[in-house]
């Protein structure tokens, strides 16, 4: 169905330590002429009151701890009005809905069950992480404990599947296989992601691998599921997951430099979150491969780090000597050029699909979203 590797990685370069690195060039973008946030809101506005009733379905307490992981409530279970999150993938379900012709609200089913599946990774994620913060608030594990987190994963992955499948339509059979193929592929990704962090060294090859399985893949269903739920065929269907695939790989490679250094106000994360849990992300796999100094050294601690057991207590500097390192070998310039080339076989898998210009210009425009995001 999809072309996972239709353009491989590139070997590191070098980049200088603390070069400001851009995502994208500085050429005007989609993003420019298209209101994005205004198609982000679309999404969510046409996907939550779907989802807030699908939880409701849940028996309590999981009712009340889904809602508080949505942001819909606080820890004392008082109406809050959090940040439920970028709302990317029911922005590109309902868009995909448009390809074929039909109304957004057609994409509706899909947005909602793509982001319960999300959110069922990232419950589950959040705690095999051990991270304690998201969307600047304590995580469901942290407030309510690992078992409800565990629990109310399983109940919303189930909750995606009765939402497509109670419309008793021939297309949301169809849609249904996709996700649970997507859903299959994320909790593979998990798992490599998983083991990657015990092993000295990871290539470039595998970081692909795993991000195109734990990113790629769901991004890939939300950009199809609602032209599949409006008619398409396969053939458009399978191109526009292509899109999403590589769009997604784009998504993980932005995340992957945030998870290093973005802003903590702006990530709601840890300072240096991915290599405090030693993650074995883009930029740090692409630095290790890069040769030279820089990134002989950075092999050398990292294999130190691994047999440390008192990794939690490092400092805030000895944190931000690996993240030299890492952008000293190359490893960060590399992955923002990762990210632009990403971008540019997901906007060419467009091409291969007929569709309304204003259609096109909203799958451009999100996917320019994607790489300039600061969060």
């Amino acid at each position: 169905m999809l072309d996972q590797h239709a353009a491989g990685p590139r070997t590191p370069g070098t980049a200088t330590r603390g070069e400001t690195v851009p995502t994208v060039p500085p050429a005007e973008t989609a993003a420019d002429a298209v209101d994005v946030t205004a198609l982000l809101e679309r999404g969510r506005t046409l996907a939550t009151p779907v989802l807030r009733a699908a939880v409701d379905r849940l028996a309590p307490p999981m009712d009340t701890v889904s809602a508080y992981h949505f942001g819909w409530i606080d820890a004392e279970g008082n109406p809050a009005d959090g940040d439920g999150g970028k709302a990317v993938r029911p922005a590109l379900a309902v868009l995909s809905a448009e390809v074929t012709g039909a109304a957004p609200e057609v994409g509706i089913p899909g947005a909602v069950a793509v982001e319960l599946v999300h959110n069922f990774s990232l419950l589950h994620d959040d705690l095999m992480d051990g991270d304690e913060q998201r969307r600047h608030r304590d995580t469901v594990w942290k407030v309510h404990g690992p078992a409800q987190a565990i629990l109310v994963g399983d109940a919303l992955f189930a909750l995606a599947n009765e939402i497509l499948l109670e419309l008793g339509t021939v297309e949301a059979g169809r849609a249904t296989r996709r996700l649970t193929t997507a859903t299959r592929a994320l909790i593979d990704g998990q798992a490599q992601d998983i083991s990657y962090e015990h092993r000295d060294r990871v290539s470039v090859e595998e970081c692909l691998e795993m991000e195109g399985n734990k990113t790629g893949a769901l991004l890939a269903c939300a950009s199809s599921i609602g032209a599949v739920l409006g008619g398409a065929d396969d053939r458009t269907a399978d191109t526009l997951e292509k899109y999403g695939y590589h769009l997604g790989l784009a998504f993980q490679a932005v995340d992957d430099l945030l998870g290093i250094w973005g802003d903590p106000v702006s990530t709601g994360k840890q300072t240096w979150s991915d290599l405090r849990q030693r993650k074995k992300s883009l930029p740090v796999v692409a630095a290790l491969a890069a040769g030279g100094s820089a990134s002989e050294r950075l092999g050398e601690i990292l294999a130190e780090d691994a047999k440390s057991s008192d990794f939690e207590n490092f400092s805030e500097e000895e944190f931000a000597f690996r993240a030299a390192l890492i952008e000293e070998a190359g490893g960060r310039e590399w992955t923002a050029q990762e990210a632009r080339r990403q971008h540019t076989v997901a906007i060419e898998a467009l091409h291969a699909i007929d569709m309304p210009d204003r259609v096109r210009d909203r799958f451009t425009a999100l996917a320019d979203f994607v790489v300039v995001r600061k969060r």
